[in-house]
């Protein structure tokens, strides 16, 4: 394979550009094509990955998936609630209730582990990490908002079973996407890098 030829003007471009885009942010009832999601997870596919263990998995609720996964994370949120006796909170349910819906597409996010394979758990975590930033760059490019959450089912065990982990497998979060509301693209913010790395020249 020939050395490709790289932008880097580009390439700057795109990394910089990156913004995370949440709900409010959102224009409702307009879908990203699919084929658009499908050139996102390609892209989430050539992440650098240790050993070629290819970590990362996804699950895509779209059209009545995303009332499929509303309906299954608030319905956990109010079993959780009851069981483990923690307070019923109205707006927090029909938060889970309502956000997915005004996504275009919600991205569920999971690390599996490859049995056997020695690579230590952080570094499986790095590289669906690195997989997610394909995704952001290149729903960025295509101007979409986006954001990568952690709330809901994510963290919760009785979660595990339905999302089919084991072991030391992880579910990391969930991608919204959809078109944004606005043309207004957010500014970004960020401490200078001089103030976050420490050179050793001899």
């Amino acid at each position: 394979m020939e050395k490709p030829d790289f932008n880097i003007e580009e390439v700057t471009k795109i990394i910089r550009g990156r913004r995370s885009m949440f709900v409010a942010q959102f224009k409702e009832n307009d879908p990203v094509d699919d084929s658009v999601i499908e050139e996102m997870l390609e892209n989430a596919n050539w992440a650098p990955t240790h050993k070629l263990t290819q970590p990362w998995r996804f699950i895509v609720y779209t059209g009545e998936g995303l009332k499929k996964f509303a309906n299954y994370q608030a319905e956990m949120y109010k079993s959780r609630a009851a069981k483990n006796g923690t307070p019923f909170i109205e707006a927090t349910y029909q938060k889970f209730k309502e956000n997915p819906l005004k996504a275009s597409h919600v991205i569920a996010i999971l690390m599996k582990r490859t049995e056997n394979s020695g690579i230590p758990v952080m570094e499986e975590i790095a590289a669906v990490s690195m997989a997610v930033q394909n995704m952001y760059l290149t729903a960025s490019a295509y101007g979409l908002a986006a954001y990568w959450g952690t709330g809901g089912p994510t963290f919760w065990p009785e979660a595990r079973e339905d999302f089919g982990l084991e072991g030391e497998d992880m579910l990391m979060g969930f991608f919204y996407v959809a078109k944004p509301a606005s043309d207004r693209w957010p500014t970004g913010k960020r401490e200078p890098i001089a103030d976050k790395v420490g050179w050793i020249r001899e």
